[in-house]
């Protein structure tokens, strides 16, 4: 059972008819809780929104979702089998199936991807008047990674440290949130910033808009580099014209928005889920609109080595999209 403690839960009723796959015909309901992230993220809507897909479609799903502390708690919610479905970044998602930093001495190699949703583009942002052109041009430049404790610091660090700097200590580290970031490179008081969200993003925007911000771009070597050390980073592009005065593609890394199970949910059920969740993704798309440019491709690219549910991958090759 859930502990109140952890996390508020919204049921979503069931209530239409649906194809069953063959073996599920006689099946009972099957409770499918689903932790997402705070209330006021993209994932709680989300979630709400794919719970009521399988709901409304498959009649012996009763799905919920629930507010939650994140990933890393989503992560652990599935392992201890306190969650039938839920998200987490692809970085993450690695480190937990493999043991690494935070879940080093509690791997789960268990874990699962349903899909591969969205992605998360890095963003870095420098003043047109700071002399940045790459990220190793921010040596000695007063730089915010973010807040204290916040994913982009060790966003920061991974790509200044593969660009070539000593992190922090070639750069006049000051961390502080996208508002005071903002309000300080306005000022000249701050030479850049490193944001991680979808696109566009609205302190991007201002920053290009109102602080003489423009994006900085990765080469093709560097992101290579880091793939190399950190098999989670998907090459992505940010396409021209996303921000004032952006007047070419920009290229950068991305952490991948993925949809998890566990091993141990039967193949079966999994297939329907799946297949049920990409036939309706129109509607799963009215839930938030960072689903309105994933594409059903998408679920099996840059999914960081980690390995499909049978269930999962049962419906990719009927439909083409694995062999």
């Amino acid at each position: 059972m859930f502990q109140a403690r952890r996390f508020t839960a919204v049921l979503v009723p069931a209530f239409c008819l649906s194809l069953l796959s063959p073996a599920l015909q006689a099946a009972d309901k099957v409770n499918i809780r689903i932790p997402t992230a705070a209330t006021t993220g993209a994932l709680y809507p989300l979630g709400a929104g794919i719970a009521n897909v399988w709901n409304t479609r498959l009649n012996y799903v009763n799905a919920s979702v629930q507010a939650s502390n994140g990933g890393l708690q989503n992560l652990a919610l599935l392992k201890d089998k306190e969650a039938e479905a839920s998200f987490a970044v692809s970085s993450i998602a690695y480190e937990a199936a493999n043991g690494q930093n935070t879940f080093q001495g509690r791997a789960y190699p268990d874990l699962r991807v349903l899909a591969g949703l969205y992605y998360n583009p890095n963003q870095v942002v420098a003043r047109r008047d700071s002399q940045v052109e790459t990220l190793a041009d921010f040596r000695g430049k007063r730089f915010s990674p973010g807040s204290v404790g916040g994913t982009t610091d060790g966003e920061s660090r991974i790509h200044l440290t593969a660009a070539g700097l000593n992190y922090p200590g070639d750069l006049q580290i000051q961390r502080m949130g996208f508002t005071e970031s903002i309000d300080l490179m306005r000022n000249r008081q701050l030479d850049g910033a490193w944001i991680m969200a979808g696109i566009p993003t609205a302190a991007v925007t201002e920053m290009c808009a109102t602080a003489n911000g423009r994006l900085i771009g990765m080469d093709s070597a560097l992101i290579e580099k880091i793939q190399k050390d950190y098999p989670w980073y998907a090459a992505y592009t940010i396409p021209a014209g996303t921000y004032d005065g952006q007047d070419k593609d920009v290229a950068t890394t991305a952490v991948k928005m993925l949809l998890l199970t566990d091993k141990s949910l039967p193949d079966d059920l999994v297939y329907d889920l799946t297949k049920t969740f990409w036939e309706n993704l129109g509607e799963v798309s009215k839930a938030h609109a960072v689903m309105n440019k994933v594409t059903p491709d998408m679920a099996v690219k840059d999914l960081s080595g980690l390995s499909l549910h049978p269930g999962a991958a049962r419906y990719y090759r009927e439909v083409g999209l694995l062999k």
